[in-house]
């Protein structure tokens, strides 16, 4: 009997041993190699930031939003099935170098983030502008003074805010204020300034007309803006080919009006006059 409980016991392992290196070869034989580009038929896979309307939200059961109607074009054009993959926007880089995502579409700031990744031309002029309650007696920039202001941690916000190279004049107006804090998603920071926990939000202007329309009773935004910057799609640094092939259709999708007419579908967030890849356009 022991020497029969004992072949079980082998067998047994062997059995496990084998299911578990079947599924590491599986797993790894499922990573995708993009660095010459994909091709038809393949996943294009799109990390955003499920939170940031109008780039990308959820919308009931599905993700929407501006960025991802132009990337879903962009894959009807190529082939491509899109697969729309929300992620943490901290752990955006970590999900773009591990080869969890294909690139980063989503709202996504050029300024100074230049030279860590391969960029696709710009797209659209971003504001980074400041909301408050509509009854607050917050009227411009100096008035934020000795206020709280809040913004999304890891943010072209925070960004505006706190880079040290070139911007002396937002570190001065930062320097002012009684408390900046970080939030997880901007939904987070309205909540917080409606509640009265903060005084102020720095915000994306895209994402502050999404939050002001309609609620105008709410909410209002200061006319000075904090910066300006553009936006672009945002690949793994090196990754050229695949972001040649999606700048090439973004091209073109301009070049007959497509982006225009996408765009158009969001106006009442200042989409349509954000646009400027036609500057970028040879």
């Amino acid at each position: 009997m022991k020497r029969k409980s004992l072949i079980f016991s082998l067998v047994l392992v062997l059995i496990v041993t084998a299911l578990t290196g079947c599924g590491k070869d599986s797993k790894e034989s499922s990573k995708k190699d993009v660095s010459n580009g994909l091709s038809k038929g393949d996943e294009f896979v799109v990390g955003f930031d499920a939170e940031y309307p109008p780039y990308g939200y959820k919308d009931g059961d599905d993700y929407v939003g501006f960025d991802l109607d132009l990337a879903q074009e962009v894959c009807d054009r190529l082939g491509w099935t899109l697969k729309k993959q929300p992620i943490d926007w901290d752990s955006k880089d970590m999900e773009l170098n591990s080869g969890s995502i294909d690139c980063i579409w989503n709202g996504f700031t050029v300024t100074g983030r230049e030279d860590n990744y391969t960029w696709s031309i710009p797209y659209v002029d971003n504001s980074i502008v400041v909301v408050v309650n509509a009854n607050s007696d917050i009227k411009s920039l100096d008035d934020l003074a000795g206020k709280i202001v809040c913004t999304q941690a890891d943010s072209s916000a925070l960004a505006a805010l706190t880079d040290e190279e070139d911007n002396e004049e937002n570190l001065k107006l930062a320097a002012t204020f009684a408390d900046l804090q970080q939030v997880p998603d901007y939904n987070t920071a309205f909540l917080n300034l409606e509640s009265g926990a903060v005084d102020a939000i720095a915000v994306d202007i895209g994402v502050a007309k999404y939050q002001i329309n309609g609620k105008e009773d709410k909410f209002a935004q200061l006319t000075d803006p904090i910066s300006k910057e553009q936006y672009a799609v945002g690949f793994k640094l090196g990754n050229t080919k695949l972001c040649k092939q999606v700048e090439d259709v973004l091209k073109e999708m301009y070049n007959d009006g497509t982006i225009e007419k996408i765009a158009k579908n969001y106006q009442d967030y200042s989409v349509p006059e954000m646009l400027c890849i036609g500057d970028y356009i040879d």
